[in-house]
């Protein structure tokens, strides 16, 4: 059996625009044991790793409450411009959901 994405564990992951400058990524869970996998899965070195960010520039928050785990950072450009591939954000989640839950696999 293959490793779990996070995709698998997760009930949603998405990206959006927060802004003309930033990119969000919401992780959706469950319950609160998916939620705390998740959150352990999920440092914000890798994040930040994964989109080639500096990470005191990705922004964490675990919305415990709501079984949510959200990252903001800056767009790769800014929306609307000659350069920008995805006006929306809307194309960066499955690069989360795709991670393997354990890191090194």
């Amino acid at each position: 059996m293959s490793e779990p994405r996070i995709g698998d564990v997760a009930r949603k992951v998405r990206s959006k625009n927060a802004g003309p400058f930033v990119l969000t990524i919401d992780v959706f869970c469950a319950d609160a044991g998916r939620f705390r996998a998740v959150c352990d899965a999920l440092r914000t070195e890798r994040i930040a790793a994964l989109f080639g960010q500096a990470p005191e520039l990705v922004r964490r928050f675990e919305l415990d409450r709501l079984n949510v785990l959200k990252f903001s950072m800056p767009r790769p450009v800014v929306q609307g411009s000659r350069a920008d591939r995805d006006m929306h954000a809307s194309g960066w989640g499955w690069l989360v959901a795709e991670l393997p839950l354990r890191e090194g696999r």
